[in-house]
């Protein structure tokens, strides 16, 4: 097996790392076939690549055909692509408790609905269960990109003295 010098290695590397996909496979493939017997180990230790990676670029180096990636599957699903009436169901609820911003500087909509009050309601009026509702901050989020502005309910306070707080 030939060894490489430390620059050969951080061109390999760099290179590697410029390429995506079957490209990057195929590449790492050739240099490791260079390498020859052992090769695969080398790589790994030296250059840090993945065996599954190399043994894939080797499967399409010598068959000739490409394995597609699938980048779109990758990640968490958004809770509309679960449940996709979710959206239609929270602004049915909430549009009945809604009003328009008061100054008119906005297009917002105010609520006075908390968002586990939001939560509550799509459990019992649109027959969700508990479990495969997203959490609070997940609908208060939802709630925001569709427009509303969501406002904690007013407590009742005690109305202040206008003196200097001494009752006569």
């Amino acid at each position: 097996m030939n060894e490489l010098t430390p620059e050969l290695k951080e061109t390999y590397i760099e290179t590697a790392k410029t390429l995506t996909g079957s490209d990057r496979r195929v590449f790492i493939a050739r240099i490791v076939k260079t390498l020859g017997y052992g090769g695969q180990a080398y790589a790994e230790r030296e250059l840090g690549w993945y065996r599954g990676t190399i043994r894939k670029g080797l499967h399409e180096l010598t068959s000739g055909v490409r394995c597609l990636d699938n980048f779109s599957a990758r990640g968490r699903k958004r809770a509309e692509a679960h449940l996709p009436q979710l959206l239609d169901d929270m602004r049915a609820i909430v549009d009945s408790q809604s009003q328009t911003d008061p100054t008119f500087r906005t297009t917002r909509l105010y609520t006075r609905l908390s968002a586990a009050e939001v939560r509550r309601q799509l459990i019992a009026q649109k027959g969700y269960t508990d479990g495969e509702l997203p959490c609070v901050a997940t609908i208060s989020a939802k709630l925001n990109a569709l427009g509303y502005r969501l406002r904690q309910v007013q407590k009742s306070r005690p109305q202040k003295n206008g003196g200097n707080g001494r009752d006569l």
